[in-house]
């Protein structure tokens, strides 16, 4: 087996995959939010501290067994710095006491690897990844390798969702519940917000003025002090033009890499893309270009050890083992 480690933010997971049939014999993760909650978000010193906690929970499920694993995979980038630590400080030790091999896995590739938990990757491939922390666009060749087709310049898509959430008093995380709101909606004409960098001719994604166009709204109804809260009916309006704004913004850039490239097969990865409104879209996207579309499950769509072990089980099959002392943490995007 493969026992993979994740622990890139706020939720502590452990999985362990069969090398042979690519069988998920124990997943598990335990999630953050209850406790980031009240502060509107991570918060990196608490979330460092709950890994500490969870994750030798989760490796006591799984001692028995510990004689079968054959290598050890561990999110090494990108992520929380704090949070990073205590995965692969677990992870060394445990390749020391089991004496097998690591394997560092970039948490972006495990997202793809998402795709094909329980079956080979079919590359070349097309990918949209939106998280709370990262929005891009991928172009994946038959060998593996990636190229980095848009990026956002500031918030990500899944990033824009909690802070309009935070800003109208919903709660972290706020993709499923601006999602939830928006659903409510009784005037979808009320409020219109711009899409951002329609007319921009650069594959490149922002948020950050959608996210103010929505903060002056809050303040032209006169909720924006944490004294006075949005009805209902208000929060489902906004909700509802953001999230199709949002939306629009993502396809728009899309469109137009479809325009220049043709993909034979598309996938959707990363936390954000469990937004339905995104997902039938980009379905619609795919249909009409002749792509197939490729979709993670909706439970393992955000943060997860499944995903970081079957990325690894590829580097095992290719023998990309990392020394003890060569495994360093790296909390940026790199390829």
């Amino acid at each position: 087996m493969i026992l993979g480690i994740e622990s890139s933010c706020d939720d502590s997971s452990v999985a362990l995959l069969d090398i042979k049939n690519l069988k998920l014999l124990y997943h598990k993760k335990i999630s953050q939010e209850s406790e980031h909650s009240p502060f509107g978000g991570v918060v990196p010193e608490l979330a460092a501290r709950l890994h500490t906690r969870a994750l030798p929970a989760l490796l006591e499920e799984i001692k028995p067994k510990f004689k079968d694993i054959k290598a050890i995979a561990v999110t090494n980038e990108p992520g929380l710095s704090v949070s990073l630590i205590g995965g692969v400080s677990m992870a060394k030790a445990l390749s020391v006491a089991l004496n097998v091999p690591l394997i560092a896995v970039n948490h972006l590739v495990g997202h793809i690897y998402s795709l094909f938990l329980d079956c080979e990757a079919r590359f070349p491939l097309g990918v949209l990844l939106v998280s709370g922390g990262h929005t891009m666009v991928l172009d994946i060749d038959t060998a593996g390798k990636i190229s980095l087709l848009a990026g956002t310049s500031d918030d990500s898509f899944g990033e824009s969702f909690d802070k309009v959430a935070k800003m109208i008093q919903l709660g972290y995380p706020g993709g499923a519940a601006v999602q939830n709101l928006a659903r409510q909606c009784k005037d979808k004409q009320r409020f219109k917000f711009t899409i951002p960098l329609l007319h921009d001719k650069r594959l490149e994604y922002s948020f950050s003025g959608l996210k103010n166009q929505v903060r002056l709204e809050i303040e032209r109804l006169g909720c924006d002090t944490s004294d006075k809260r949005l009805s209902n009916d208000d929060m489902a309006d906004i909700c509802y033009a953001f999230e199709n704004a949002a939306c629009a913004h993502i396809m728009d850039k899309l469109a137009k890499i479809f325009k220049e490239r043709s993909f034979k097969r598309f996938g959707i990865v990363g936390g954000a893309s469990a937004n339905l409104n995104l997902r039938s879209r980009i379905e619609r996207l795919c249909l009409e270009s002749g792509c197939e579309l490729l979709l993670a499950p909706l439970e393992f769509c955000s943060d997860n050890a499944a995903m970081i072990a079957r990325a690894g089980r590829e580097k095992y099959l290719k023998g990309e083992f990392v020394k003890h002392n060569e495994l360093n943490i790296n909390p940026r995007v790199k390829f």
